[in-house]
């Protein structure tokens, strides 16, 4: 596996590019391949038998552009396909999802705590962020909330302005977010409103932006397995989907920080 294969980097849209863009941060010399298909988004209110499928495929995709490193970016993909993703892919590439990082983290930093989690249904409703961080025996408790709306609302650019405040101060008030220490933003989107949920907290809670937790945990997996690519790299960023409109297109902007081409790779025809 050479070190200049590229990091491919998956999720149900677009919205993962908040992961993508923070990699690029990290380390700026490293190749990037990422697919958004979004033909299916979103994954959060599919079944953990369809978001299988569909990681399968993408990963085959990843897989014959040589990747290697495969990062899961999404939350509802990672609790419902990681270990089979992980056994499908075997020896080809490391395999790398967003819940185990941030449940490291928390290990690390958050022993004894309560905290909040909000993110899609489809995690949610896993229960896996509750469960892997009761299994550390740190008495580290995680109370989840849905919050479906967000995500869409993301996409469709309604965020720092009256309406998208108004939702999120629904959300935050709901007594299942009650007497918490953190909150965990469980999503790829939400990173984009972590100011807005700072503001509503009043800076009394610590908010937890997981992209850029997994992005640190990328670099360091990459050191240990000797896979850094030079500083010399000019590097190459690619950037698929599974569905183009010019909406899309348009969204990158917002996810990435700037603005990218979209190239429509029909993978389930």
């Amino acid at each position: 596996m050479p070190n200049a294969a590229p990091i491919g980097i998956f999720d149900s849209g677009i919205g993962g590019l908040t992961l993508a863009h923070a990699i690029t941060q990290v380390m700026p010399q490293e190749n990037i391949i990422y697919f958004g298909d979004t033909a299916h988004l979103p994954y959060g209110d599919k079944s953990a038998t369809s978001i299988q499928a569909y990681s399968l495929k993408i990963c085959n995709f990843l897989m014959e552009k040589n990747c290697k490193l495969i990062l899961i970016a999404c939350n509802s993909a990672s609790a419902a396909a990681y270990d089979l993703v992980k056994t499908y892919v075997g020896t080809k590439a490391i395999v790398v999802n967003v819940i185990d990082p941030v449940i490291e983290y928390l290990d690390d930093h958050w022993q004894g705590k309560t905290l909040g989690l909000i993110g899609t249904k489809q995690t949610v409703n896993s229960g896996i962020y509750a469960s892997k961080a009761e299994s550390l025996g740190k008495d580290i408790h995680i109370q989840s909330l849905a919050t479906p709306l967000l995500a869409p609302m993301i996409e469709e650019g309604f965020f720092n302005n009256n309406i998208s405040e108004q939702i999120i101060k629904e959300y935050l008030a709901n007594p299942v977010l009650a007497n918490i220490e953190g909150l965990i933003l469980g999503c790829t989107h939400y990173p984009l409103i972590k100011k807005q949920i700072d503001a509503y907290f009043e800076g009394k809670i610590s908010v937890i932006d997981t992209s850029l937790i997994v992005a640190s945990k990328i670099k360091s997996i990459l050191e240990e397995n000797d896979l850094r690519v030079g500083n010399e790299n000019m590097p190459s960023r690619q950037f698929f989907v599974s569905d183009y409109t010019d909406s899309f297109e348009k969204s990158t902007q917002i996810f990435f920080g700037e603005t990218i081409k979209l190239t429509q790779y029909p993978i389930w025809d």
